[in-house]
């Protein structure tokens, strides 16, 4: 059996929307699973990460698929030889880790559940619970933006549908920031007056990426934790500042320290007279969930 998956990049904390609101774009990594009846365990990766990954069972695709298996009662096959092809960075906010483990949900599911359409809602509560952070890992598995939270062991997720013509700018730099070293720094307690304005700015994100992209620019502005995180991305920092300044919708990706614009096109020309050095910039689409393609 060969199974094909392929799976999105996403930004997570989106603007003010910290741990709640991600959206997938058309960047992807793709992955082929070779599965037998004996063979043991190998990995194959080209692109990003292939000199930083594990290739036995500890690499997160293949610990994903075992563990998804045990969730399904599914016994794990003797052979499995994984071939990755990485185009999402690492450690910079763009959601590799999400989209390592919802592939391996993805692979498991082709095992289990050989011929049958990808059980969307399955996926999301094992990727969630293993990525700790459902608006990566569900914005990975459906696609498009999501407000996504754990409540207890359940995760609850609202599919947003954004307004027809959004655009989307990823600005990425040589610095890698971990996920850890990022949520460290930030602290335990902010002020009324920061809670009040990211109570508005989040409460009218959801209606601004559907219906109303003229109010992208206040509702992607966040008062919670990318000031706290500058200093272990000032670069970031610097072009975020500037590129909201010239009235583009950006904000820091996931944990950084990818700087992330989402909008229409007006909204995202003056980004063309923004200095960018040492960064790269991607321009992309909004992208559909991960597709098992065989």
């Amino acid at each position: 059996m060969r199974l094909t998956v392929r799976v999105p990049a996403t930004t997570a904390n989106l603007g003010p929307g910290f741990d709640c609101v991600g959206l997938a774009v058309n960047w992807f990594d793709e992955l082929t699973l070779d599965v037998s009846e004996f063979g043991g365990i190998g990995v194959e990766v080209t692109g990003e990460g292939a000199h930083q990954v594990p290739r036995d069972e500890s690499h997160l695709v293949l610990s994903t698929l075992l563990y998804a298996l045990r969730q399904w009662d599914a016994d794990p096959p003797g052979g499995l030889w994984l071939t990755a092809h990485n185009t999402i960075p690492h450690s910079r906010g763009l959601g590799s880790s999400a989209a390592a483990i919802v592939a391996g949900c993805a692979l498991a599911h082709g095992i289990a559940f050989p011929g049958e359409e990808l059980d969307r809602g399955e996926l999301t509560r094992i990727s969630s619970f293993l990525e700790g952070h459902p608006d990566n890992a569900g914005a990975a598995v459906w696609g498009g933006a999501v407000l996504a939270w754990l409540d207890g062991e359940r995760v609850e997720l609202i599919r947003l549908r954004p307004a027809e013509g959004l655009r989307c700018l990823a600005f990425v730099p040589d610095l890698e920031v971990r996920t850890e070293g990022a949520r460290a720094v930030l602290p335990d307690v902010v002020s009324r007056r920061d809670a009040v304005a990211q109570a508005i700015a989040a409460a009218s994100l959801p209606m601004a990426l559907e219906q109303r992209p003229d109010l992208l620019l206040p509702a992607t502005r966040d008062r919670l934790h990318q000031f706290h995180r500058s200093e272990l991305m000032p670069a970031s920092w610097s072009l975020l500042r500037r590129l909201r300044e010239a009235g583009v919708p950006a904000a820091i990706s996931g944990a950084g320290p990818t700087v992330f614009a989402v909008g229409l096109e007006n909204q995202l020309a003056a980004s063309e007279t923004i200095e960018h050095e040492g960064f790269q910039r991607h321009d992309l689409g909004i992208g559909g969930g991960v597709q098992l393609l065989g």
